[in-house]
């Protein structure tokens, strides 16, 4: 199925017919898969911008799924430029401001791309793609349409018969007939222009002037399935010579084209359930992966043992607040070991003898939890497996997934954080406020664990979940410095420095307001506060 400029503006034509004044709930972008659902009170709108499948979809009403994004705003209208394939969609917020919000679709061959802007200099929020050779488009920048194509004749004004048959007569074979009507007019296109160059100069003028008239809005589409051999191809207007199946409007063409004898209209019903069962496949996927990793991390306890017993049996040269000793092992060979510095002597004794026991507990748990974990992947990956064949129905992809909590309050006190996973699978967290910074740093992470914030400036606190010896992975460092940036008063800078050291060398003062802390033995790390990396890593 393609989407040319005619096709595309009678489908924005439509989409304001139908949806004027329409209320849109929610929207959620997945940005690996190129998707974005926006989710209306009574449909779902589904834009695929993925080589393998693009276009949009219109589907069931159905409920935002709990990563989706609120957006709380009505249809205001929709649009397309004059021969061009780019889409507009604006709305007007219900409350909130800025009030006004656009999403600019463009489905130009091998340069698809989506943006979704906010307020009248139309600053962008939401991107897939950042570089497209003329331009440059970023979060938080003005969106820049994608430069105008070639100003062809008949884009605005009618196309004379004799004009038409001039390059109709041009060119002898078909072939290139095709391209030079193609170079020469607008509105003409890989799906309109073999039949327009098959017919003979009259009836191709003639079919070429009722698709104009569509495009520019000057009369109703004639909506139509096309059998093109590149398969069903919905349309706005019959073309010369090419069967076709009248349909009763666009959205009805887009959806029986998009269906095949392997996926009947039941699977398409259910299309953003489908949805629903990948991301939980992709959930349970990386479960597994988690189990396993844990697993292969755990260290050896009769290690863990031999380190307390080391330091009881060395008690006496064990310096109080430091955070190493070297100590003669029972072997001869000097020893290493990492100590908290809050802690006496006896307390890093028995603090190895603890994560000896916990290491024990988790190897005797977490093969049975990876086995439990690789059962409900595999059944999870078959069902969707049946489900994009058509085979499975909803009630059972509905029993498979997992249940939504049915309020905030079913879901108990929220975290003082939120959370991300960095590209190295690391849990990164962030603090919601003042109150809730506090509480991250010194209830909800672990003394070894990296704790960063923006210099100078006031902002969320940030740990970086890190439990081994030496500096985590510079990515993933990088990465949480992004999410400290972000979280602070200097987000909008266009190079932030954040200082980050481990926690245990932050402390708060005696009656210090919330939030105030004082860290130590700090670095810096100088990022750039980029959006896009906030919407990469969200977990919650």
């Amino acid at each position: 199925m393609l989407w040319d400029a005619p096709l595309l503006s009678s489908w924005a034509d439509a989409f304001e017919a139908r949806f004027g004044g329409a209320r849109l709930r929610a929207v959620r972008p997945e940005f690996e898969a190129r998707r974005l659902t926006l989710y209306f009170r009574d449909a779902t709108l589904l834009i695929r911008l993925h080589p393998s499948e693009t276009g949009l979809f219109l589907l069931d009403a159905a409920e935002p799924p709990a990563d989706a994004r609120p957006l709380a705003a009505r249809v205001r209208g929709a649009g397309c430029a004059p021969d061009d394939r780019v889409l507009t969609l604006s709305f007007l917020r219900v409350r909130g401001s800025p009030a006004q919000v656009d999403l600019f679709v463009e489905l130009i061959p091998n340069r698809h791309n989506l943006a979704l802007t906010e307020g009248p200099e139309r600053t962008v929020r939401t991107l897939f793609r950042t570089e497209d050779g003329r331009r440059t488009l970023r979060t938080g920048h003005p969106y820049a349409p994608p430069p105008a194509g070639s100003d062809r004749e008949g884009r605005d004004a009618a196309v004379t018969p004799e004009r038409w048959r001039e390059v109709w007569e041009s060119e002898a074979t078909v072939s290139r007939r095709r391209r030079a009507l193609i170079g020469a007019f607008a509105w003409t296109s890989t799906v309109n222009a073999r039949a327009l160059a098959t017919a003979g100069p009259e009836d191709g003028h003639a079919c070429w002037a009722t698709l104009a008239a569509v495009a520019r809005r000057e009369r109703p589409p004639i909506p139509v399935i096309l059998a093109d051999p590149r398969g069903a191809q919905p349309y706005s207007v019959p073309l010369p010579g090419v069967e076709h199946r009248p349909v009763s409007d666009l959205f009805t063409a887009v959806d029986l084209a998009n269906r095949t004898d392997d996926a009947p209209p039941a699977a398409l019903l259910s299309a953003v359930l489908v949805e629903r069962l990948a991301g939980h496949v992709d959930a349970l996927r990386s479960r597994c992966g988690r189990i396993e990793a844990e697993a292969a991390a755990l260290p050896d306890p009769d290690e863990l043992r031999a380190l307390g017993d080391l330091l009881l049996a060395r008690f006496g040269d064990v310096p109080q607040g430091g955070d190493s000793v070297v100590l003669e092992g029972f072997d001869g060979v000097e020893v290493s070991i990492p100590l908290e510095p809050e802690l006496s002597p006896d307390a890093n004794a028995r603090r190895y003898y603890d994560e000896a026991a916990r290491a024990e507990r988790a190897a005797e748990r977490l093969p049975g939890l990876a086995a439990e974990a690789r059962e409900a992947f595999q059944a999870a990956a078959t069902l969707l497996e049946r489900a994009q064949s058509g085979e499975a129905d909803a009630a059972e992809i509905e029993a498979r997934l997992p249940a939504r909590a049915s309020s905030r309050a079913a879901e108990g006190p929220a975290l003082p954080y939120r959370r991300y996973r960095s590209s190295g699978g690391l849990e990164i967290r962030v603090g919601r406020g003042a109150r809730s910074n506090d509480d991250l740093t010194f209830r909800h992470s672990a003394p070894g664990d990296v704790w960063l914030h923006a210099r100078d400036v006031a902002g969320a606190h940030v740990v970086l979940r890190w439990s081994q010896d030496g500096n985590p992975p510079r990515r993933d460092l990088e990465e949480a410095a992004v999410l400290a940036a972000l979280g602070s008063k200097a987000r909008t800078s266009g190079s932030v420095p954040v200082d980050w050291t481990r926690r245990r060398y932050v402390r708060k003062p005696r009656k210090a307001p919330p939030g105030l802390v004082i860290p130590e033995r700090v670095s810096t790390v100088f990022v750039e506060p980029d959006p896009t990396v906030e919407e990469r890593l969200r977990v919650d």
